[in-house]
C-alpha cells in the first residue's frame, strides 16, 4: 500500500505543477503584463459608465459554488476551497480545490480580475482566449474555452481553461484531471462541461454593479 501511495504521489506532481503553473501564467503573478490589471502607482482609467456594467468588487470565489457541485467536479475535496492570497482582493480573487480521489484526480480553480472598464475586460478576455478557442453560448457577454490533452511518462492529463466576461469583469476557470489507474484522462466533455458548471456559478455569483 506505502508503494502504491508514493507511486500516485509521483504521478500527481506533474499533473499539480502543469494546474498551479497554468494559473500563475494565465490568471497568476506571472501573466504577461499586458494581461494584468494596473498596479496601484498607475491613474486609473476614466471610471465606467453605468451601461458598461461596472462591477465593485469581485465575490468571494470559494464561496461560488454549492458543496454539491465541489463533490461531482472535485471528488474528495474540501469543500471550503484553498483562496489564493497572491493578488489584491479589491479587484482580483482566485480560489482552487484539487484531491486525489482512489486514483481520479481532480483540479479546479475559479478566478475574478476587475479591469478599470469594460474595453479593457474585451482586452484582457481576447489575450487569453486566442484563436484556438471555442465559443460558449449563454455565458456572460463572451465565454470561450480551450481544451488541452497532454501527456507526461505515460500519463494523461486533460484540461480546461474557460474565460467569461460580463462588463468590467473577467472569470477564469481552470479544470483539468487524471485517471491514475488507467493512465489515462477523463473524455473531453466531462472536462468541458465540468468548466462551463463552474464558470455558470461564477458568472451568477457576480454583484450587482456598482
Amino acid at each position: 500500500m506505502r508503494s502504491l501511495s508514493l507511486l500516485l504521489a509521483a504521478r500527481m506532481l506533474p499533473v499539480a505543477a502543469l494546474a498551479t503553473a497554468g494559473w500563475a501564467w494565465t490568471s497568476g503573478p506571472y501573466a504577461p503584463a499586458e494581461d494584468r490589471p494596473a498596479v496601484a502607482a498607475e491613474p486609473k482609467a476614466a471610471a465606467v459608465t453605468e451601461a458598461e456594467a461596472a462591477y465593485d468588487k469581485p465575490p468571494a470565489p470559494c464561496g461560488v459554488l454549492k458543496s454539491g457541485a465541489v463533490e461531482e467536479l472535485v471528488p474528495g475535496a474540501d469543500r471550503d476551497g484553498k483562496e489564493l492570497r497572491l493578488t489584491d482582493p479589491e479587484r482580483r480573487r482566485t480560489c482552487s480545490w484539487s484531491a486525489l480521489e482512489g486514483y481520479d484526480y481532480r483540479w479546479l480553480d475559479i478566478g475574478y480580475d476587475l479591469r478599470d472598464s469594460t474595453a479593457a475586460a474585451r482586452s484582457a478576455y481576447a489575450a487569453r482566449t486566442g484563436g484556438a478557442a471555442e465559443s460558449v453560448d449563454g455565458l456572460g457577454e463572451q465565454a470561450a474555452v480551450v481544451m488541452k490533452l497532454s501527456e507526461k511518462d505515460g500519463q494523461q492529463s486533460r484540461e480546461a481553461k474557460l474565460v467569461a466576461r460580463s462588463g468590467n469583469a473577467v472569470v477564469t476557470v481552470t479544470y483539468n484531471g487524471s485517471d491514475f489507474q488507467s493512465e489515462s484522462a477523463p473524455k473531453a466533455d466531462t472536462i468541458r462541461d465540468g468548466a462551463v458548471r463552474a464558470a455558470r456559478a461564477a458568472v451568477e455569483a457576480l454583484p450587482e454593479p456598482g
